[in-house]
C-alpha cells in the first residue's frame, strides 16, 4: 500500500515539474512571442483565409462570445445528423446502428460542452466514423473553447482600461495547433507503446485462459484517449472507460493519464500569474486549489483503502482496500486519487467503477463536482474560481465598509449580480434535476416508456438517491462520470441532462468573461493603501471561505439525503 500512495505523490509530482515550463510556453502563444510552433502559422493563415477571418482584428468580450455560441451551435447540428445516421457512413466495421434522436441530441452536447456523459457503450454505440470524425474533433475544439475564453478573461486582467480583448478565433485556433495537437501526439505515442490499440480492424476473436471465446472489440484508440485527458474531456473509446485493459493497459499509462488530465489546468493557473505579470495572486489560487484537492483527496484514498466495514464483520480479508469495481493492476488508493482528479477536473474519466466506492469517496467525488472550481477543466475552472473571487471580493468590501475594487477597477451591481446569478445556477439545475427525476419516479414508476421509471435504479434508498444526483451534478458540471447503477440510456436522462449540460457549459463561461470584459472597459483606479489585497494569504482564506459556505449552504440537504446517511447506514 504504501508504494501505491508513492506512486500518487510522483504523479502528481511529475504533473508539476511539466506544467511550470508548459506554462510559460503558454503565455508567449497567446501573447503571440516567437516558439517552437511557428512553424504552424502557414497552416494557420489558411484556414484564416478559407474561412475568410482576421486574426488580428481585436473583438470586445460581446463579441468573442458570439463567435463562442455560433461556432458551437454549428458544431452541434453537425454532430447531431452524423450520429443520426452513422450506420449509413464508412468506417463501421462493426455494423454499428445509428444513434436514436434522444440519444444523438445527448451525445453531440456532451461532447460539446467537454462533458462526454455516455449514455451508450463504445462498443456497439458508435462507429470508427463517429468516434474520429466527431468525437475526437468535439474533445479537441471543446477544450479549445474554454481556454480561449479563459485567456480572453486573462486580457481583460492585464490592462488598466480596454474594450478590446484580442480575436476568440486567434485564441482558439492556437489553443488546438500548438497546444493540444502536439501534445496529443506525444501522448498517443506513448499509449501505443504501451499496447493500447491504434489499428482499424473490427472485433477480434480471443480464446480466453479458461476457454471462453469472446469478440473484443478494437479501433484506434490511442489517438482518441490522448485528446480525451488532455482536454479534460473523459469520454472511453470502450464502454468501460480507463478501466477498459486495452485503453488503460498498465501503471505507465496510468501514469500518463493521471498527469495528461491535470497538467493544463495546472499550468492554466500558473499561466495567469505569468501573463498579468502578478506571480504572487496566481499563487495563492494555486495554494487554494491545492488545498480544497488535499481535502478530498485524503478521505477518499483513506475510504478506499481501509476497505467496506460491513465485508470486515464477514471475516474476509481486506489487506488490498476496498476492491469492489476497481482494476487489480491498479489498486484502492490509485484509484481513489483518479476518482478525486477526475471529479474536481471536469474530466470524469474513470479507472474504477465510482459506483462501487465507498460513501465517503462517492461525497468527495459529488463535492468535488458541486465546487467545480480546484483547478477545474481546461479554462473554466479558473474562470469558475473567478466568480468566487468577485463575490469574496465583494463581502470584503462591505465588511470594511469601501466600495469594492478589483484589479484597479471598481465592483458594481451588474458584475456583483451576474456572479450571483452563475453561483446559484449550479444548485438550482442540480436540484431541480433531482427533485423531478425522484417525483417521476416515486409518482410514475410504470409509465409505458421504454425504460419504466421503476427500472432507472440497481441500488434503492440512499444509494439510489445518490445516482439520480450524481448524474445531474456530472451534467451541470460538465464532467460526465457516473453513479452507472442508473438506468439513464433513456428519452428521460438523455432530454433533461442535455438541458442541464447546455445551461451548465455556457452560462459559467458567459458570466466571468462578461464581469472581466465589463471591468476592463471603466476606468482605472491606481492601488492605494486601503486597496484590497487580492494576492494575500488572507484573502485566499477569504475566497476558500466563501467556496465552502455557498457549496455546504447550497447542497448540504441534498448530500444528507444521499451518501452521508448511505456512510451511517453501514
Amino acid at each position: 500500500m504504501n508504494t501505491a500512495i508513492a506512486g500518487v505523490i510522483a504523479t502528481y509530482g511529475i504533473t508539476l515539474l511539466l506544467a511550470w515550463p508548459l506554462s510559460r510556453y503558454f503565455v508567449k502563444v497567446f501573447r503571440g512571442d516567437k516558439t517552437w510552433s511557428d512553424f504552424m502559422s502557414p497552416i494557420e493563415r489558411l484556414f484564416f483565409k478559407i474561412a475568410g477571418i482576421n486574426p488580428k482584428e481585436e473583438m470586445n468580450w460581446k463579441e468573442h462570445m458570439k463567435a463562442l455560441l455560433t461556432i458551437n451551435l454549428v458544431w452541434f447540428i453537425y454532430a447531431f445528423f452524423v450520429l443520426l445516421f452513422q450506420d449509413k457512413l464508412p468506417l463501421n466495421p462493426d455494423g454499428n446502428p445509428g444513434q436514436s434522436a434522444d440519444l444523438a441530441f445527448n451525445t453531440a452536447i456532451s461532447f460539446l460542452v467537454n462533458c462526454n456523459l455516455q449514455h451508450y457503450s463504445g462498443e456497439t454505440g458508435v462507429t470508427y466514423f463517429t468516434q474520429l470524425f466527431v468525437l475526437a474533433f468535439l474533445q479537441f475544439v471543446s477544450a479549445a473553447t474554454g481556454i480561449a475564453a479563459l485567456v480572453v478573461v486573462f486580457k481583460a486582467l492585464k490592462e488598466k482600461s480596454t474594450t478590446q480583448l484580442g480575436n476568440f478565433w486567434d485564441y482558439f485556433l492556437k489553443t488546438i495547433t500548438r497546444i493540444l495537437l502536439p501534445l496529443s501526439i506525444v501522448i498517443a505515442l506513448i499509449f501505443i507503446f504501451n499496447g493500447m490499440p491504434a489499428s482499424y480492424e473490427g472485433k477480434d476473436t480471443v480464446v480466453t485462459m479458461q476457454g471462453d471465446t469472446v469478440n473484443v472489440s478494437r479501433g484506434p484508440a490511442a489517438g482518441f484517449v490522448a485528446i480525451k485527458h488532455l482536454g479534460t474531456n473523459g469520454g472511453g473509446w470502450f464502454g468501460a472507460n480507463s478501466a477498459h485493459p486495452l485503453e488503460n493497459p498498465n501503471y505507465v499509462t496510468w501514469m500518463t493519464e493521471m498527469v495528461a488530465q491535470v497538467v493544463i489546468p495546472i499550468a492554466m493557473v500558473f499561466a495567469l500569474g505569468l501573463f498579468i505579470q502578478r506571480r504572487k495572486f496566481a499563487n495563492i489560487i494555486f495554494a487554494i486549489m491545492t488545498i480544497g484537492m488535499i481535502c478530498l483527496l485524503i478521505p477518499s484514498i483513506q475510504n478506499e483503502v481501509a476497505g467496506n466495514p460491513l465485508i470486515s464483520k464477514m471475516g474476509i480479508d481486506q489487506a488490498a482496500g476496498a476492491m469492489e469495481g476497481k482494476e487489480v493492476r491498479f489498486g484502492a488508493a490509485a484509484t481513489g486519487y483518479w476518482s478525486t482528479v477526475t471529479t474536481i477536473i471536469s474530466t470524469g474519466s474513470v479507472c474504477g467503477w465510482h459506483d462501487s466506492t465507498m460513501p465517503l469517496t462517492g461525497l468527495m467525488e459529488l463535492l468535488g463536482m458541486m465546487l467545480n472550481c480546484f483547478y477545474g477543466g481546461c479554462g473554466v475552472g479558473i474562470l469558475n474560481y473567478y466568480i468566487f473571487i468577485i463575490i469574496a471580493v465583494f463581502i470584503s468590501g462591505l465588511m470594511v465598509g469601501r466600495t469594492p475594487e478589483f484589479m484597479g477597477h471598481k465592483l458594481e451591481a451588474r458584475e456583483v449580480k451576474i456572479a450571483a446569478l452563475v453561483t446559484l445556477l449550479s444548485p438550482f439545475l442540480i436540484l431541480v434535476g433531482t427533485a423531478l427525476s425522484s417525483y417521476v419516479l416515486v409518482n410514475y414508476p410504470d409509465a409505458n416508456w421504454a425504460v419504466k421509471p421503476s427500472s432507472w435504479l440497481n441500488n434503492p434508498g440512499y444509494h439510489g438517491f445518490s445516482e439520480m444526483l450524481y448524474e445531474y451534478t456530472s451534467s451541470n458540471a460538465n464532467n460526465g462520470s457516473g453513479f452507472e447503477g442508473l438506468g439513464d440510456g433513456n428519452f428521460f436522462w438523455n432530454i433533461t441532462t442535455g438541458f442541464v449540460l447546455i445551461l451548465g457549459r455556457y452560462l459559467p463561461i458567459i458570466g466571468p468573461v462578461a464581469i472581466a470584459g465589463i471591468m476592463a472597459s471603466k476606468k482605472y483606479i491606481p492601488e492605494s493603501a486601503g486597496t484590497l489585497r487580492t494576492d494575500s494569504v488572507t484573502f485566499g482564506v477569504m475566497t476558500f471561505a466563501v467556496i465552502i459556505i455557498l457549496t455546504a449552504l447550497s447542497y448540504f440537504p441534498a448530500l444528507a439525503l444521499g451518501p452521508i446517511a448511505e456512510y451511517f447506514s453501514l
